[in-house]
Parts: structure tokens; C-alpha cells; sequence
């Protein structure tokens, strides 16, 4: 029994996906069953309810050989680590009490990030809690996700621009979420590996934002920019968009930590994905994009 949890989230989907029409049984956690397509709904075992609460955890992981975990974003969270340790340690307590053999879960690249790397450090902090209940694992750490370009659709369309607060010169390490699943489905389906080791996820591009911008450019035929945004604007933005002011601060923090080279060492020696920054931009990014 594999049991994934985020089933419809853009990385759990995918991995529910890949795993389709394999011999192996599915559960899948999911708060609303509803957001499941009928093809899924068919073929899979539903636990209804919150990857948060213990005993829906409990009840989901008893049995199972191997569990995909990954704890989604609320930015409406009051504290990042309560929000990503507290039903981390649940599912810990359930792995170990239901001698689960495996688990893949998404964790994050970067190296000296222990601490005040916002939404790094708590990514971190779980990946070494499932390590500590000896289970056989392996943390996928990606960089940031060419997704998160599609929060920018509309400054695209009116602005023609896009906006972070990072430097447009410097290489920036992103993956596409397609390969994150991928390499998740694939060790979901292999049980022959042993031991706790982590796997780097990330694209075969070594692209600037500024790059970026070019390449979108490319595929929308439409004259695209990058513009850098400092730290603290950026994350009064967030807070304007909706998010708590220590959702805000923890991606802040993240920023600082990326612009500091968090990402660089991982990334140098990380093995590619397939998934390239302008097969991504045709395949996603053009489809989404409003007329």
C-alpha cells in the first residue's frame, strides 16, 4: 500500500498520477474528496480528513509499505514551523507506530540553513525528524519551482514584468514540479533502496531571472522583463496578497538566504532533471497565460 498525501496539490497530484495503472494500492489523504477527479476517486482508497490531525494520519499510514509526504502551504499560518513540524512529528509518531518501511518526502536544497531561513530552516527541520525515526527515507530537495512564475500571470499581462527580490544576474536554480513528482513515483515503486539520503531536484537550466524573462519572452512573443524588488517590499506584498506576517516574514527570510548562496553548492553537483526552463514556459506557462 502507498499512501500519498496532497493528492490534489500540484506536486501530490502529479504523483497520484504517475502511479495510476501501477499493481500497487493507493490511499490518499485528502480533506476534500470532491477535488479528486473521477478517474482517481475509482481507483484509489480515500481517508477523509487533515494530514493535520493525528488520528486521520494514524488511520491513513496503518498498513502501508511506503507514504509520500509533504506538508502543504498555508500562508495564513500564524508560526511557519508549528505549520510544517507540528503534523510532521504526527506523522512521525504514526510511521514508527505502524513500522511503515518507507517514506519520500519533499523537503528542500540549500546548505546552512539551520536556522532564520524562514520556510528553508522548517523544511529542514522535518527532514530531520523523519530521519529520526530510523525509517528508510529520502528527503527530494528542489530550489524554487518554475510554478511559482504562474502567481505572476497578471503582472506579466500588465506590466510586462515579473518581480522578485533577487538579483537578475545570478544564476537562480528552479525545478519543474513534474520532475519532483517523477523522481518521487520512481522511488515510491522501487522498494530495493535502503538507508536515509537526501536527492537534489532541479532543472538542466543554469538561467539568470534575467534569462528567464527572455525566454518567456520567447514563447509569449511579447516583450517580458525582470525586475528586482527589495526583501521588504517584497514581503509587504505577501502580507497584502493575504498572508500572515509570519507566512510573509518566513518567505522573506527565505529570500535572504537564497540571495545568500543557499542553493549554489546542492545545485553545482545535484544530477538534472528533464524538464528545461523553455519546455516548462511552452508546455504550462503559454497555456495559462489569459489572451
Amino acid at each position: 500500500m502507498l499512501v500519498i498525501t496532497t493528492p490534489t496539490g500540484q506536486i501530490g497530484r502529479q504523483v497520484v498520477d504517475g502511479l495510476l495503472g501501477r499493481q500497487e494500492p493507493i490511499r490518499v489523504i485528502v480533506r476534500d474528496p470532491s477535488r479528486l477527479s473521477p478517474t482517481v476517486r475509482d481507483r484509489v482508497e480515500v481517508v477523509q480528513g487533515s494530514h493535520r490531525d493525528p488520528d486521520v494520519v494514524g488511520e491513513a499510514f496503518a498498513g502501508a509499505d511506503a507514504v509520500f509526504w509533504l506538508v502543504p502551504p498555508d500562508p495564513r499560518a500564524e508560526s511557519v514551523d508549528a505549520h510544517v513540524l507540528d503534523p510532521t512529528r504526527s506523522a512521525c509518531e504514526a510511521i514508527t507506530g505502524h513500522r511503515v518501511q518507507r517514506v519520500v518526502s519533499v523537503s528542500t536544497m540549500g546548505r546552512g540553513i539551520g536556522k532564520n531561513a524562514g520556510h528553508l530552516s522548517a523544511a529542514r527541520a522535518a527532514e530531520e525528524l523523519m530521519a529520526g525515526t530510523g525509517v528508510r527515507c529520502r528527503a527530494l530537495r528542489p530550489p524554487g519551482f518554475m510554478e511559482n512564475l504562474l502567481w505572476q500571470l497578471d503582472a506579466i499581462r500588465n506590466q510586462g514584468a515579473f518581480f522578485w527580490p533577487h538579483a537578475g544576474d545570478r544564476t537562480f536554480a528552479i525545478v519543474a514540479t513534474r520532475d519532483i513528482a517523477a523522481k518521487a513515483v520512481e522511488l515510491l515503486l522501487d522498494d530495493a533502496w535502503t538507508g536515509q539520503d537526501a536527492v537534489p531536484v532541479v532543472s538542466p537550466d543554469a538561467l539568470s531571472l534575467d534569462g528567464m524573462a527572455q525566454i518567456v519572452s520567447d514563447v509569449l512573443r511579447r516583450p517580458v522583463r525582470y525586475q528586482e524588488i527589495p526583501v521588504d517590499a517584497y514581503r509587504a506584498a505577501m502580507v497584502r496578497h493575504g498572508a500572515s506576517e509570519a507566512w510573509a516574514q518566513g518567505l522573506a527570510d527565505m529570500a535572504v538566504a537564497q540571495n545568500e548562496g543557499a542553493y549554489e553548492e546542492e545545485h553545482r553537483t545535484a544530477s538534472p532533471g528533464p524538464t528545461g526552463f523553455r519546455q516548462w514556459c511552452e508546455e504550462v506557462l503559454r497555456p495559462a497565460f489569459p489572451a
